[in-house]
């Protein structure tokens, strides 16, 4: 593992200290956790973004395609 230097506010330092002990961890292992959660969370997000965008560009083609289907259910020789 690398080590850093983080500087947070003290406030901060001490209810990370608190929940660390709550859960019967180190401090360290539950800032670690918490970048884990955070950067998840983050790629999540993105993800999700993508997946709108991707949805986007394909919406008009899609409905297209639906109301050629739906002409077709509704075509007497059909």
């Amino acid at each position: 593992m690398t080590a850093i230097s983080l500087k947070l506010p003290e406030e901060l330092l001490l209810r990370s200290a608190e929940c660390a002990r709550t859960l019967g961890m180190t401090r360290a292992e539950y800032i670690r956790r918490a970048i884990e959660r955070m950067n998840h969370e983050i790629q999540e997000q993105a993800r999700a973004r993508r997946l709108h965008r991707a949805s986007l560009k394909v919406r008009e083609e899609s409905m297209r395609v639906n109301a050629e289907f739906a002409g077709i259910e509704h075509a007497p020789d059909a």
